[in-house]
């Protein structure tokens, strides 16, 4: 028997909530749903996925369709409340295989050269919950730092923005005082400046986003990228934020 992620549970809420971002319902969702699962926790190929679910021509078109509009909407419907009182920020970096590499005319593909290679970088937010907020994902070369802006956006309204050494810039705490959070930075070790923001006991609580870092990793398809395109890169570290907030057993 092949391991199944959906409970009967989530089975009755996750197809209203799909109907309601765009996907159409048909008998079989619960069943392709479950081959995409089974695709982003085995890391496995496409061609791979057990027939049992169905066709695994059926699972990744499916997957294409909704990737395109879809996944990120049902993120955002089915997470559950945020506490925003401390918003963790990072980015970690991902080894694109080979396969996922590959290139494809016209279209975005989110991957870098770094000193590891071919690699994706996820810049992600937690609450202090340590659950995904939101994220954005680059080429592996983008510093931490230029993703901030696009980060603060997605969690303005936030009481304190924690993040590490590679977002002390001036441009990133005025951003986030604009938005009337306290950034909680740590000064560059050469910096002569002061710091009168920062809090260290509420800096030691920022393992809360490598937690949830290596929650994500526990999917074999989001700790390497085997997908070309940007977009589906971005649903499958969308269904695996999803996974975490319906606490769905791994």
């Amino acid at each position: 028997m092949t391991r199944r992620y959906i409970t009967d549970e989530i089975s009755i809420q996750l197809p209203t909530t799909m109907a309601a971002k765009g996907c159409y319902d048909v008998k079989n969702n619960r069943e392709v749903m479950e081959a995409i699962l089974w695709k982003l926790g085995t890391g496995a190929p496409w061609r791979d996925v057990p027939a049992e679910f169905c066709p695994w021509q059926t699972a990744f078109n499916r997957f294409n369709r909704w990737a395109e509009k879809n996944y990120g909407l049902i993120f955002l419907d089915l997470r559950g409340e945020i506490d925003s009182e401390w918003v963790f920020v990072d980015g970690s970096d991902i080894r694109a295989h080979q396969h996922g590499s590959e290139a494809r005319i016209g279209k975005e593909r989110a991957i870098g050269r770094s000193r590891g290679g071919s690699t994706t970088k996820i810049h992600m937010a937690c609450d202090a919950h340590g659950n995904p907020i939101d994220f954005e994902i680059t080429g592996g070369e983008v510093h931490d730092s230029k993703a901030a802006p696009q980060i603060i956006q997605k969690v303005k309204g936030a009481k304190n923005f924690i993040a590490d050494k590679g977002y002390d810039s001036e441009a990133i705490r005025e951003k986030a005082g604009t938005e009337k959070m306290n950034p909680v930075i740590p000064r560059k070790a050469n910096s002569k400046k002061a710091n009168p923001e920062f809090d260290s006991h509420l800096y030691k609580v920022r393992h809360l986003i490598e937690n949830l870092f290596a929650r994500l990793k526990h999917f074999r398809g989001i700790a390497t990228r085997f997908e070309k395109l940007a977009r589906n890169f971005k649903a499958v570290v969308f269904i695996g934020c999803t996974i975490i907030w319906l606490r769905i057993g791994r």
